[in-house]
């Protein structure tokens, strides 16, 4: 099988001592392209720098975090865009609202989603968004843009089958992370997880966060990692009735058509040999 973890952290400190041997571990376990997020202002920058140094295999998106909104500045947009018109840059985000914490005043953060949003219908690219507690004012803000947007993926949902539909209402795609694995938190979605059209399902590790709780056999560590994408795609298989397989080949084709990714295979992801061609 050949996955595409669509949202993971790797410029996070926890990765310093053994990025490569994070994604060599990738690799052997079926990942052959990344989406590495941006989610502040150097945050992006160093995912277009880790994007750059992999071509092909990794790529980035260039946005500001709800928690980081308060830090949105004129230069800010600027980086933004900057990044936005480079080769490793293809979406917009993390950005979105987050009430669960409101470490940014929640103005600030409808301020810094607008302003993404606006730099993503300028350049084209598609949106990679974040909401937590905030579905009302996030699905009005996002539904009064949606028609000058590209593509949006809805990242790390974990919400009701009522917020899904008016996500699938609005052309958005699904990311769907190990808390789908999460006994404790993740039980309510298993059963509308049918509900995501194929195409419109991407999967994700989101890691260094969200590790799947039911690897086997049981891993000493609090950190996610890419490598753990296959225990995802078969919890999420399961609740759809799908083989892992089925799976792997839908998310990875919606994955690659999304984010407009260079077709490639395993070995050649493992080599460096990227064949670039339309998704």
């Amino acid at each position: 099988m050949e996955l595409i973890d669509i949202g993971c952290n790797l410029t996070h400190d926890s990765f310093d001592g053994d990025r490569n041997a994070v994604l060599e571990r990738a690799r052997a376990a079926g990942v052959v392209q990344m989406v590495v997020t941006g989610a502040s202002e150097a945050g992006s920058i160093a995912a277009h720098e880790l994007a750059r140094s992999h071509p092909g295999e990794l790529f980035a998106t260039a946005g500001v975090h709800p928690h980081k909104a308060a830090e949105f500045s004129a230069d800010t947009e600027s980086v933004l865009r900057e990044l936005a018109a480079t080769d490793e840059v293809h979406a917009i985000g993390e950005t979105g609202l987050d009430y669960f914490r409101d470490f940014s005043p929640r103005r600030a953060q409808r301020d810094a989603f607008e302003r993404q949003l606006e730099i993503a219908a300028d350049t084209g690219l598609p949106l990679f968004l974040h909401q937590r507690d905030a579905h009302d004012d996030f699905i009005a803000v996002l539904r009064s843009a949606r028609d000058a947007l590209s593509r949006v993926v809805v990242h790390c949902f974990t919400g009701s089958r009522e917020e899904l539909a008016a996500y699938l209402d609005l052309d958005c795609h699904i990311g769907i992370t190990g808390w789908i694995c999460d006994e404790r938190r993740g039980t309510h979605m298993k059963d509308y997880m049918g509900d995501i059209p194929d195409g419109r399902l991407m999967i994700e590790t989101d890691s260094p966060y969200l590790k799947p709780r039911n690897l086997r056999p049981r891993v000493k560590t609090h950190r996610n990692e890419p490598q753990w994408l296959p225990w995802i795609a078969g919890t999420l298989a399961a609740c759809r009735g799908e083989t892992p397989e089925a799976l792997a080949a839908s998310t990875t084709h919606a994955a690659r058509a999304f984010f407009e990714l260079p077709a490639t295979t395993k070995a050649e992801a493992g080599s460096g040999m990227v064949e670039h061609s339309s998704p």
